[in-house]
């Protein structure tokens, strides 16, 4: 496995990492992106002033993951957007190398932090529709999965 950065001229890896993009996200937040056209509108997104757009492939330049970053506050902080793998590598550290790979590149571009956003729409955690303050760690220490997704949140 290679990672890469995602070129606009590269159709064919733009083609492959939309669909990448609908097919993980497809089972349990199929309203993000819930065809080609919405997923190739997000990937070209990635192609702006100011992000970072790289793609894991394989030894046959097949996409197996993707991930972005997106510059805020004069560079200093980028926010994580999107990070998708193809369901069949999910698990195999993909995605955990695209962070890795992400991280440097965050660091080359002087920034000194990531962020990441995330939320629960359809009720797949405990922590879906609750008031999460004043106990915002104790929520989070307490988190658990509801709705059987394979991989577990992370448990010391």
């Amino acid at each position: 496995m290679r990672i890469l950065d995602l070129e606009v001229g590269n159709k064919e890896a733009v083609r492959q990492t939309a669909a990448l993009l609908v097919a993980a996200f497809r089972d349990q937040w199929a309203f993000a992106w819930p065809d080609m056209k919405s997923a190739l509108q997000e990937v070209r997104e990635s192609f702006k002033k100011d992000r970072i757009s790289r793609v894991a492939v394989d030894d046959n330049g097949d996409v197996l993951g993707w991930i972005g970053g997106i510059r805020e506050y004069r560079g200093n902080v980028w926010e994580l957007h999107p990070l998708a793998v193809a369901p069949d590598y999910q698990g195999r550290g993909i995605g955990r190398a695209l962070v890795t790979d992400l991280e440097d590149r965050v660091r080359e571009c002087g920034g000194h932090t990531i962020m990441l956003g995330t939320d629960d729409v359809n009720d797949m955690t405990t922590v879906s529709g609750i008031d999460l303050y004043p106990n915002v760690l104790e929520h989070l220490v307490n988190i658990k999965n509801l709705k059987g997704h394979p991989y577990q949140f992370y448990q010391k």
